[in-house]
């Protein structure tokens, strides 16, 4: 009997945002009425492509379980780790006895309430016959420098510099045994370094420039406002 190809969501959310200056995680802050979480995973839910979406939580969250999206039936959560890396591969761990080595896993930011079902099937559609995977990303139009420290040093030729964002697409067995070979190396900031470290190239899917990540303050109000002006 073949195995249908399904599409799974995995969600860390069990940082701090100790930058957001906050009485509480970042994802639990609110924005237009529910909490940054609420609207990520409105939105994964929303684009009605996942078969389950797997959210990594802290043990000690007292937030998460207020949330009625903590009890949708699409929703499983998984105990979060140290690390971005560890809750991603605990949410993965969660899954397993559902999931095939060849279904694909869509890692994202709980902190990206502004991702949009265009980019998540323009996601899916650019990559599902990939051997690899790859991640959405944004070509950068700054003059970037390289600082030693508070001095230039260089230049980076910015025609090859681009910023990852989420989410990133990866087959379920090749990110498991990716992270699993990376654990605890500090160089892990996001799942495509995991599957660099295997020698592998994942692609670049040039992303929207609204899907904004929540990391300080300000972000709360540009994310409100791109929010109110997207129209799917």
């Amino acid at each position: 009997m073949t195995h249908s190809i399904k599409f799974w969501a995995v969600v860390p959310a069990a940082g701090v945002g100790k930058r957001m200056n906050a009485d509480r995680p970042k994802q639990y802050l609110e924005l237009d009425g529910k909490t940054v979480i609420e609207h990520t995973l409105l939105r994964l839910l929303k684009a009605d492509v996942f078969t389950a979406v797997a959210v990594a939580i802290s043990k000690e969250d007292p937030y998460w379980p207020e949330l009625d999206v903590s009890a949708h039936q699409q929703v499983i959560t998984a105990a979060g780790g140290k690390e971005r890396a560890d809750s991603v591969l605990s949410a993965l761990k969660s899954i397993r006895e559902l999931a095939s080595d060849n279904d694909w896993v869509l890692v994202h930011d709980a902190a990206r309430p502004c991702i949009t079902t265009t980019d998540i099937h323009h996601l899916i559609t650019s990559l599902v016959n990939d051997d690899v995977g790859g991640i959405l990303a944004l070509s950068s139009h700054d003059t970037l420098k390289n600082v030693q420290g508070n001095g230039i040093v260089g230049t980076l030729d910015r025609r090859h510099i681009w910023r990852a964002l989420t989410p990133q697409m990866f087959r379920y067995g090749l990110l498991k045994s990716a992270l699993e070979a990376a654990e605890g190396n500090p160089a892990i900031t996001d799942e495509a370094s995991a599957l660099e470290l295997q020698g592998l190239q994942p692609k670049i899917v040039e992303g929207r420039p609204d899907n904004i990540k929540i990391t300080r303050p300000e972000d709360l109000a540009l994310a409100q406002f791109y929010m109110e002006h997207q129209n799917d």
